[in-house]
């Protein structure tokens, strides 16, 4: 297997630029791996009681955090996927808040949805070992947003990271 190193600026739009700056080293595969076990670490260390907390009114509760990591994880997953069959179908973004709403996540576990995360992690790793060198330099657009299938990636990974180091700072002590 060949590793998935950083991706050249160009390949990020500068949204997606902040998150991959959370992610250290340079091998995808074990950076995915990495964000993956503190997350759980993260969510081990979340007692019952506090799954539904909330730093503040109108914040996702720690729940609804990782249901979103979840929905997003998926929905990047998809655009590399699509990107690296060579689709040039431009693919829209997607509504966070309206998809956290109406997730219901009020009727399930916060171990639930990091079992559900620790699923999609996998499936994504295994769709990105998949990827041939030449499918990971494949550019599509989403969010009217050039980005190419290797910083599909990274994004991945650092938006995990992103929202890890929110809930370290800001929900740790409800």
């Amino acid at each position: 297997m060949h590793r998935i190193g950083r991706p050249a600026d160009p390949e990020v739009f500068p949204r997606f630029k902040r998150y991959i700056e959370h992610v250290e080293g340079d091998d995808l595969m074990a950076s995915l791996d990495d964000a993956l076990q503190r997350l759980v670490r993260s969510a081990e260390a979340v007692v019952q009681q506090h799954e539904e907390y909330r730093y503040a009114l109108g914040k996702w509760s720690i729940k609804e955090v990782f249901q979103h990591l979840n929905d997003t994880e998926r929905i990047l997953a998809y655009r590399a996927l699509r990107f690296s069959r060579n689709d040039a179908t431009e693919l829209p973004g997607f509504e966070e808040d309206e998809y956290v709403t109406h997730a219901s996540t009020e009727r399930r576990s916060l171990h639930d949805l990091v079992e559900e995360h620790r699923c999609i992690r996998q499936s994504t790793v295994l769709l990105f070992r998949s990827f041939s060198p030449g499918m990971l330099d494949r550019v599509g657009t989403a969010s009217e947003r050039a980005i190419s299938v290797r910083a599909l990636g990274w994004a991945i990974a650092g938006h995990a990271l992103h929202h890890l180091h929110i809930l370290e700072e800001r929900y740790q002590r409800p």
